[in-house]
């Protein structure tokens, strides 16, 4: 059976239980700051758990694309080296809101499992939660007896706190859990060891596949259990692993969901996958194709879901999964060019169908991806000439661990790849040394985000919170709910919940709303506005002494307004550059915050002064118009998109959405907006800039923004017609400036060529031979262009030259060296090496060629040093 056709049976055979089909929310969250990914598939459903939202239907079902590579759940390292850990993988789910619970969950997922996969029952044992008495949580009869219904008693394990009850995370819904495993070993295994003895004890043949979730209980932040005002159930079934069992193969990259790839990871490289490797070779050969097929997924799906690769957050976890990728092509299948890319192809043919994002994006990841590999293996080669300069600094056989962690935590050259190639040299590292620098990291990190969040006090029962901020900017409001949050990084800050908030939170690119909670004892100032599961949360610093009273929220208007401005500009922004560049373009992130707005969009090259002055005119030219404002807050999405308004990939929409119009500009968007497109004033382009391959940056500002800067523009203009002493003609005045500068440095140029060639002289009678080479290292009063032509001069004079020359021009060192090509020949000497060592005297580096190279820095008085050490390469 074809992985799709087992995609659409799973969706199929719920929706005929009642259940309603929902599409995968984005791999990338927007509005669960306690999340960088989906990594379950219950994550898109946490407000409903939480008893923060209510769901569309009772009962839904969906297939949901998670990414496990952070936090808690991280399988990263685990990818490759086994048969079913995953990166990025499908978890198919049903699940019930308070409806129906434990009977109905079992009976279900055994009748599809045997009657519509025709799984056979012997090779199937379910687990049921043996009770934890430290918990007073008892053991699960009730899905114990249900189960003794349908499968013989000696195949029923009873599984512990580990592995039969599930947790969302250290708070918040859980409860205990019942498991389904396979066991697909051959009749000749079985026999010799049971399958019950095996389940949860990581065996590649005996997996989990179905973790059927009963979710009774909140976690307290103090550790204890409270039971949940209502019963739901939350299960998932492992895709690719249902896909490995149903296949009749033993792991889950023999299936059609990764042989396309693996194939085509074959045909890239020339390396052949084996099922079952005859040695260490073959299999790590198997290992870096298997990490190659499994990350594409991941980083192809996030790109597409909106996420690029970056320094920082989750573009850094996208980045680094896709560079583990990279250094296992680069050591194990010896590919030093760019090939990733070219799966995106087979990704898109392969699951474009059910999930439409990777075929409409599949231009930009291939792009995106490209550059990153590029970019990546220009990395490897650099930790490469590091790492040489690293052994050609150590004494004996082993490298410091902390040599090792700068080149990894600094250059970003891999871990296992220092150790393979210092293996190749007869040489190890201090790993005991290597650990510890990375525990210090770590230590670091963690302490920085460490966070305690209290309990939610509840005030008042319910979901009543509603956001008023559409209307209004300020109305009377009473607090429903609180909590403390205690951080490494911000102190202690209190999150607080209002009944009818006027304040926006942070989402759709838009910074929070920042503003003020005032009774007639006190005002409370709010800091800060984010949403999380459905609840707007309201950061302030201190609690208001009487959290039962009522208040006048009020949100600061200035802020407020210039932020609508810069968002509103967007709008008009995305529509001129479309307009102007082409139907190509599609926004790809942006931030709208008082100040300014940053816009990113798909687009091949750089964006032209010609066309950003066209598009700077069509906004203005918008703004000019007047357009009102046309909101509409509750429109059909399918008639929406009818009617033209633009959708963004990697967002989520829901039956009804908000559409807001300024002329022809149609957008789905949550945001504050301008009431008239008078109100934006002006629209000025700041900056525009490349972020990724394919992906451009707009910075622009609007408003009192622009006000400020044309103030700024026009004082800069006063103060350079001061310096010119007030010319009639400023532009004149600065071009005959900038001509008889250029002539000036000409003339300067023939001085310091004549000089140099003067040196030349004195500097030859100063050569003296050390060891058959003919030596001189010197400091001479020239800037870095006459150091190299006095080099090449003297070059003329021998044929065993090795010179090093030092300038301190403006206060910045230079070492230049040069090095007959003979002796490079004869010798092995290369001037790229002796800058690299002697640039640490001057506390810099540099490289160059063999014969010829330079080293730039910044300590001028270690000159003395360096010139004295350049002796020491040809003693």
């Amino acid at each position: 059976m074809k992985s799709q056709d087992i995609r659409k049976q799973f969706l199929e055979f719920f929706k005929e239980k009642g259940h309603l089909i929902v599409p995968s929310a984005p791999i990338v969250t927007k509005d669960d700051p306690t999340l960088m990914f989906n990594n379950s598939g219950m994550a898109q459903f946490k407000e409903f758990f939480l008893g923060n939202g209510t769901p569309k239907s009772k009962r839904i079902a969906d297939t949901q694309k998670c990414l496990r590579v952070s936090g808690k759940h991280n399988d990263l390292e685990d990818v490759g080296f086994d048969t079913y850990h995953h990166t990025m993988f499908e978890m198919l789910g049903n699940w019930s809101f308070g409806d129906y619970f434990k009977r109905e969950a079992i009976n279900w997922a055994w009748e599809l499992l045997t009657e519509v996969y025709k799984i056979p029952k012997d090779i199937l044992y379910v687990s049921v939660f043996e009770g934890s008495p430290e918990e007073n949580v008892p053991f699960d009869q009730e899905a114990y007896d249900i189960w003794k219904e349908l499968i013989d008693e000696d195949r029923i394990i009873l599984g512990n706190k580990k592995d039969n009850f599930w947790e969302m995370g250290d708070q918040g819904p859980c409860g205990p859990c019942s498991e389904i495993h396979v066991d697909i070993r051959s009749a000749e295994e079985k026999a010799l060891v049971s399958g019950k003895s095996l389940v949860n004890n990581d065996h590649p043949q005996v997996v989990e596949i179905w973790n059927n979730v009963f979710m009774e209980f909140n976690r307290k932040a103090d550790g204890s259990l409270e039971k949940l005002p209502a019963q739901h159930v939350d299960t998932g079934m492992g895709f690719e692993r249902l896909c490995m069992v149903l296949q009749n193969v033993t792991s889950n990259y023999d299936t059609d969901v990764f042989t396309p790839l693996i194939s085509k990871i074959e045909e890239l490289t020339g390396a052949k996958y084996t099922i079952k490797a005859a040695n260490d070779a073959e299999e790590k050969v198997n290992i870096a194709i298997r990490v190659i097929a499994d990350h594409v997924r991941a980083v192809a799906f996030a790109i597409a879901d909106g996420q690029l690769p970056s320094n920082g957050g989750a573009g850094y976890v996208i980045r680094r999964i896709l560079r583990r990728a990279i250094r296992y092509g680069f050591t194990f299948l010896n590919k030093k060019e760019p090939f990733i890319n070219e799966l995106v192809t087979v990704l898109a043919a392969q699951m474009g169908e059910f999930f439409p994002e990777i075929k409409s994006q599949q231009s930009l990841a291939t792009n995106v991806i490209r550059e990153e590999e590029a970019s990546f293996l220009r990395t490897l080669d650099q930790g490469l000439q590091l790492l040489e300069n690293v052994v050609a600094q150590t004494e004996g056989k082993e490298v410091s661990g902390a040599k090792a962690f700068e080149l990894y935590d600094t250059f970003g050259f891999p871990e296992d790849l220092t150790a393979l190639i210092l293996k190749e040299k007869g040489l190890s590292y201090d790993k005991a040394g290597f650990d510890a620098e990375l525990k210090k990291q770590k230590d670091r990190s963690r302490a920085a985000s460490e966070v305690a969040t209290d309990d939610w006090v509840l005030l008042a029962e319910g979901n009543i919170e509603t956001f008023v901020g559409y209307d209004q900017t300020e109305n009377e409001v009473k607090i429903t709910r609180y909590r403390k949050v205690d951080s490494k990084k911000d102190g202690i800050l209190y999150q607080i919940v209002l009944d009818n908030t006027p304040f926006y939170p942070e989402g759709g690119g838009q910074v929070g709303d920042k503003g003020t909670l005032v009774s007639l004892n006190e005002t409370i100032e709010i800091l800060d506005t984010k949403k999380e599961n459905n609840l707007i949360l309201h950061i302030a610093k201190k609690l208001p002494e009487n959290v039962n009273g009522s208040f006048t929220a009020k949100v600061n208007e200035k802020l407020r307004s210039d932020s609508a401005s810069n968002h509103s500009a967007t709008h008009l922004l995305h529509q001129a550059l479309r307009s102007i560049l082409g139907t190509h373009v599609e926004q790809k992130g942006s931030l709208v915050s008082p100040n300014y707005l940053r816009f990113d969009f798909s687009h091949f090259s750089k964006v032209t002064d010609e066309e950003l002055k066209q598009v700077e005119d069509f906004v203005n030219a918008r703004i000019q118009e007047h357009l009102p404002l046309i909101e509409r807050r509750s429109i059909p999405f399918k008639q929406a998109l009818e009617e033209g308004a633009m959708a963004l990939f990697g967002e989520k929409y829901g039956d009804n959405v908000r559409a807001i119009k300024f002329g022809e500009s149609m957008e789905l968007c949550g945001g504050i907006h301008v009431r008239n497109t008078a109100d934006i004033w002006y629209f000025k382009i700041v900056s525009e800039s490349a972020v990724a391959a394919g992906i451009r940056r707009i910075e622009a500002i609007t408003n009192e923004a622009v006000k400020a800067y044309f103030a700024t523009q026009e004082k800069d203009l006063e103060d350079i017609n001061a310096a010119l002493k007030n010319p009639q003609d400023t532009l004149k005045a600065v071009v005959s400036l900038q001509e008889e500068n250029t002539k000036l440095k000409k003339q300067l140029e023939a001085l310091l060529r004549d000089k140099a060639k003067n040196l030349k002289g004195e500097l030859a009678a100063e050569l003296k031979e050390i060891n058959g080479v003919k030596f001189l290292a010197k400091q001479v009063d020239l800037d870095a262009t006459g150091a190299k032509d006095l080099a090449y001069e003297l070059g003329t004079l021998s044929t065993n030259l090795f010179l090093v020359l030092a300038t301190a021009e403006e206060g910045k060192p230079m070492l230049t060296c040069y090095i007959s090509k003979e002796l490079v020949a004869e010798k092995g000497l290369n001037a790229g090496q002796v800058v690299r060592e002697l640039g640490k005297f001057i506390q810099g580096g540099g490289g160059g060629q063999p014969f010829f190279a330079t080293a730039g820095g910044k300590n001028v008085a270690g000159i003395a040093e360096a010139l004295t050490a350049a002796e020491g390469f040809i003693k």
